[in-house]
């Protein structure tokens, strides 16, 4: 018999054990669970380093999320146990990681913001969590054969979401397809975390010539800000720059003129 392996991600523990307690019950499942989204991270490179890969990951959907009133504990620099990562943040990285794991959100509550966050980092489904144990053995089975499994009542709210999404993104690519060639590298230098001394010394110009790229860069996409304009960028799928230094036979601009 086949089975199909389960990660149950949850920092509820009492719902956590009961979940996974009720999966494998199921004679062709195999549970394990994980408190924290570094927990999980962990379990999984584990269980792909032994060669048996999970199947399929439950992530709960306010993974991380504090009680009123408190404030959570900062990120541990190295991931360590008690650093905090939400769940949206979770699915993205075991999609990076391990792209052929299919991930399912579990939720309190429907909301057709997260979900549609979800599925664009990466989710295949987004499950109710008082759903019945045969919904979710329907769903876990469903994603494995390539199904995306959404609340009916979420599907237009999901959609809507979607396209709002992709409508802004499109903007912003038509306003950075506005700029030049030069003032896009400076986007990208932009992007890339440098200030404008920076830029100047990597594209080898003077910083008023810098300052004044900046200045048009700004003004032709709509934003008064760096931090703005970096967020548009990244809408329109603008990457940061190459930090490598230019080899000898790349042509570069000194002073406003191409050398």
């Amino acid at each position: 018999m086949v089975r199909i392996r389960v990660l149950v991600v949850d920092d509820h523990r009492i719902f956590a054990e009961s979940l996974a307690a009720a999966l494998a019950a199921e004679p062709d499942v195999e549970v394990a669970a994980a408190g924290s989204g570094p927990a999980a991270l962990r379990s999984l490179d584990r269980a792909a380093g032994e060669g048996r890969r999970f199947d399929v990951v439950l992530v709960d959907a306010d993974l991380g999320a504090m009680p009123p009133g408190l404030r959570p504990a900062p990120p541990v620099p190295d991931g360590g146990e008690d650093g905090v990562v939400d769940g949206i943040s979770l699915v993205a990285g075991v999609r990076s990681a391990q792209p052929q794991v299919r991930i399912v959100v579990l939720a309190e509550r429907d909301d057709p913001r997260r979900a549609a966050l979800a599925l664009q980092a990466g989710a295949c489904g987004w499950v109710a969590k008082d759903c019945s144990l045969s919904r979710l053995l329907t769903v876990i089975r469903g994603v494995l054969r390539d199904e995306t499994h959404l609340p009916p009542a979420l599907l237009t709210g999901v959609l809507r979401e979607l396209t709002a999404t992709r409508k802004h993104r499109t903007e912003s690519e038509r306003l950075v397809e506005s700029l030049t060639p030069r003032e896009r590298e400076v986007l990208r230098c932009m992007v890339a975390g440098l200030g404008r001394k920076a830029v100047a010394e990597r594209l080898f110009l003077s910083p008023h010539t810098v300052r004044t790229h900046m200045q048009n860069v700004l003004g032709k996409l709509g934003v008064h800000s760096t931090l703005a304009a970096v967020a548009l960028a990244r809408r329109a799928g603008v990457g940061p720059a190459d930090l490598a230094v230019p080899s000898a036979g790349d042509v570069v601009e000194r002073g406003g003129q191409l050398a």
